[in-house]
């Protein structure tokens, strides 16, 4: 792969470290780095987003190459593994920088976005309203080190095994066909 076929994917959809082994599990994509995006403070570290104070989201931003997967199928993992209609809250984690959002880094981006949660919402896949904000992509503040590859380091820990590895059975069984080999 070439470095030109690189883009950029920016999705918060609760806790980063579930968000990022999921990710890490795709083909075509390339480095998952778990951070924070969204807020209104010119810095952020897990204790400053955590107060509440900086408006930021959990993210990951990814890189991935779309003529290996597409931005489109990397929106059905995003919606598909998190519950996108609870807002500012998945599971126990509860307040805003867990909230459900894609950050769009282009027109075409947030096109795409609009449309799959429109056609997600129209065929009712789920329960209640979409609440996923789509939002333009500002800055991107890389978490701290401990918080990199949290499944890989820790897969034995306690939320990784009652939290995340639900998460991966399910992404296993719905995107099979995205699966690294």
């Amino acid at each position: 792969m070439s470095e030109t076929n690189r883009e950029l994917a920016t999705f918060g959809a609760g806790c980063f470290w579930c968000v990022e082994a999921v990710f890490q599990q795709l083909e075509g994509v390339y480095d998952v780095h778990s951070g924070y995006s969204g807020g209104v403070a010119e810095d952020a570290t897990y204790r400053l987003v955590s107060s509440g104070t900086t408006d930021h989201a959990e993210v990951v931003q990814l890189e991935y190459d779309p003529d290996v997967i597409s931005y489109e199928k990397l929106l059905e993992v995003f919606f598909k593994t998190h519950d996108p209609t609870t807002l500012n809250r998945q599971g126990a984690d509860v307040g805003p920088q867990y909230r459900s959002v894609i950050f769009f880094h282009n027109a075409h981006q947030k096109e795409r976005a609009q449309t799959v949660k429109s056609r997600l919402d129209e065929a009712g896949v789920f329960n209640d309203s979409i609440v996923t904000a789509i939002e333009q992509f500002k800055s991107f503040y890389k978490a701290e080190d401990y918080h990199q590859n949290y499944f890989k380091n820790n897969p034995e820990a306690a939320y990784c095994q009652f939290v995340i590895v639900p998460k991966l059975d399910k992404m296993e069984k719905l995107f099979e066909d995205l699966l690294r080999e």
